[in-house]
């Protein structure tokens, strides 16, 4: 029997704590024994190696860089003789067997056998069992680090997940860099942001209990002075998605001028807006105006006034008026936000469009610190090509697709053959019976006057409204609309754009849009801020070019269409392009035959019984 078989017996029933020295067996390379009986602990002592005769196949698989002086004395200590280090040995695993047997293998006892076995081996492998103990602690530490590291990960991961499913419910669909999150809440809002208590108080009263889509994302980026390009349906709140944020800013009343610029192209959206803001702006204190004549605003808002004026609403044209003036009648060196509303329709040009006086006020915007915000409810390429080259580090914010028509409103296309057709359209409607407020769009001035004076005698409370009546007769329709004094408006595309008619059941177009564009803002005047819509278009054969592109905006806001109409052939961009400047001749809105009209005294018969303009209670005449 050798030496080793002798030891091998004696360790019978011997065990190692791996709870305590787990990473000191994995360093050695003692494997957990198999079985529960004794006859498992015996394999155990048999991976020790007292004799150190496998000590240069343990010192191979160390690693050279961090086991270098633990060679060494592994090396001078196996240069000592056989014999002389199995004696010492020898007595030293007695000790741990007796302490096992006496204390019943407390940890505390193994503990110390375990430092004993390595003082015989003159220190080195207790040496080497607390330094890889130390070591073992620092790699753990690095693990609990990289822990740190991937819980942080995780956390920031989990919080963008939450943000991207936010913004795919809403169906936002933001481009930029540095985007901070949408808020989901007013209160949000005013916790981040430091908004104004009676601001939110103002936004309640309102009826607003929560954020629309494009306020939850329009409103922190520009609270974060970043320069937006947004597009959202109509209906989807975007007045308050600017107001909202430019009030923030301001925080107070200063006397420094004109600190916001608001921009909007027709005097009636521009009175809306200015209506708005005076709503969520009271008790606050904010000075907010609205150019109603050139010459009083010269007076009021000249270089020679005390500067008493914070928010300055108005259309391009009021405004080129005052700044043509020598020395210019308005100052706009301090303004900090320029926001240009419905910029599609702004940046048109040509004599519709207001690009030319867009570029004298941007440059009239003197102050380094501007930032610009536009707003539209359709998508033009130009206006992007624009921002992207003049804006800093612009964001973009998409509500649903562009160019979409909002899906509250039911839309539908009816054929009526000729033009007459439209007219006999319109008077079944009536004597079926039809839910007011309904808004009639026609494609010139001169078919609204038309339209009005055929319809005047069907019972009905009719008005019309375009842009050759008067500022204050126009302002007393709009007035007597929203009180419902009205039933039906005849109007032109003065109202297709941004304004906000509480409650509008039906939208008739009469004649048919000359683009999907306009197509889109005229129904948008129904099916706003979340109430349901319908909208009638009427269409003859003389539409037949036209009709693909509204088919399609239909088809894609869910309602039924016609397979022949997407079947249609696309017209060439050129051609759409002189539909739009130039809309398709129609015949005359008439009823009265052809050989009335060649007698004098028909003529004259009818100029007596015709009522003016302004429906039955003589808007027109009264007002002017």
């Amino acid at each position: 029997m050798d030496a080793f078989d002798l030891f091998r017996k004696l360790g019978a029933g011997a065990k190692f704590d791996f709870k305590r020295f787990g990473k000191d067996a994995e360093r050695f390379k003692v494997l957990r024994p198999q079985g529960k009986n004794g006859g498992g602990s015996g394999d155990l002592l048999a991976e020790i190696d007292y004799f150190g005769t496998g000590k240069r196949e343990e010192q191979s698989q160390l690693s050279k860089d961090t086991w270098e002086s633990e060679d060494e004395e592994i090396s001078d200590a196996k240069e000592e003789q056989t014999c002389y280090a199995g004696k010492r040995k020898r007595g030293v695993v007695e000790k741990p067997v007796k302490s096992t047997k006496k204390e019943s293998g407390t940890a505390e006892t193994q503990d110390a056998g375990a430092l004993d076995i390595g003082v015989q081996k003159g220190e080195t492998a207790s040496e080497g069992i607390r330094w890889m103990s130390s070591l073992d602690k620092k790699a753990e530490g690095i693990k609990n680090e990289g822990k740190g590291k991937m819980s942080q990960k995780r956390l920031k991961h989990l919080h963008q997940e939450k943000i991207n499913r936010i913004r795919h419910q809403n169906r936002i669909n933001v481009h930029g860099t540095d985007i901070p999150d949408p808020v989901s809440t007013f209160e949000e809002l005013q916790e981040e942001y430091r908004l104004d208590p009676r601001i939110v108080q103002n936004i309640r009263a309102a009826g607003f209990q929560t954020p629309t889509p494009i306020q939850m994302q329009a409103v922190p980026l520009m609270l974060h002075r970043r320069e937006i390009l947004a597009c959202a349906p109509t209906g989807s709140g975007k007045t308050m998605a600017f107001c909202l944020p430019l009030l923030a800013h301001l925080r107070q009343p200063v006397n420094k001028g004109f600190r916001a610029l608001i921009i909007s192209p027709t005097r009636e959206l521009a009175s809306q807006t200015h209506r708005e803001l005076l709503k969520l702006s009271e008790g606050v204190g904010f000075r907010i105006h609205i150019i109603d004549k050139g010459s009083d605003a010269a007076k009021k808002f000249g270089p020679k006034s005390a500067k008493k004026f914070d928010i300055l609403v108005t259309t391009p044209n009021r405004l080129i008026y005052l700044l043509k003036q020598d020395p210019p009648a308005v100052d706009l060196s301090s303004v900090e936000w320029l926001v240009v509303d419905e910029s599609d329709k702004l940046f048109e040009d040509g004599k519709k469009g207001f690009r030319d006086q867009l570029a004298t006020i941007f440059l009239a915007c003197s102050s380094p610190h501007v930032r610009r915000a536009l707003f539209s409810a359709t998508f033009a390429l130009d206006v992007e090509q624009w921002c992207r080259l003049n804006l800093d580090n612009l964001v973009s914010i998409n509500i649903g697709q562009r160019n979409t028509a909002a899906d509250t409103v039911e839309q539908e296309l009816l054929f009526v053959g000729t033009e007459n057709g439209k007219l006999l359209a319109v008077r079944d409607l009536i004597k079926k019976g039809f839910m007011p407020p309904v808004l009639v769009f026609v494609q010139s001035i001169e078919r609204a006057r038309e339209l009005f004076h055929e319809l005047v005698y069907e019972g009905i409370n009719v008005d019309v409204i375009h842009a050759d009546r008067t500022q204050q007769q126009r302002d007393n329709v709009v007035s007597s609309f929203r009180s419902g004094k009205i039933w039906v408006l005849i109007c032109t595309a003065l109202l297709a754009r941004g304004i906000d008619f509480k409650g509008v059941n039906l939208v008739i177009n009469y004649d048919f849009p000359t683009s999907a564009v306009d197509y889109i803002h005229r129904i948008g005047r129904t099916g706003r801020a979340g109430h349901k819509g319908r909208a009638l278009t009427f269409f003859t054969e003389d539409d037949k070019p036209l009709l693909r592109s509204i088919a399609n905006v239909i088809k894609l806001a869910g309602c039924p269409v016609p397979d022949y109409m997407i079947g249609f052939k696309k017209i060439h961009s050129k051609v759409k392009r002189q539909l739009q400047k130039k809309p398709p001749r129609r015949n005359t809105i008439r009823t009265t035959p052809r050989f009335l009209l060649k007698k004098g005294h028909g003529k004259s018969k009818r100029n007596k019984g015709k009522p003016s303009e302004g429906g039955q209670t003589g808007t027109e005449n009264t007002t002017g």
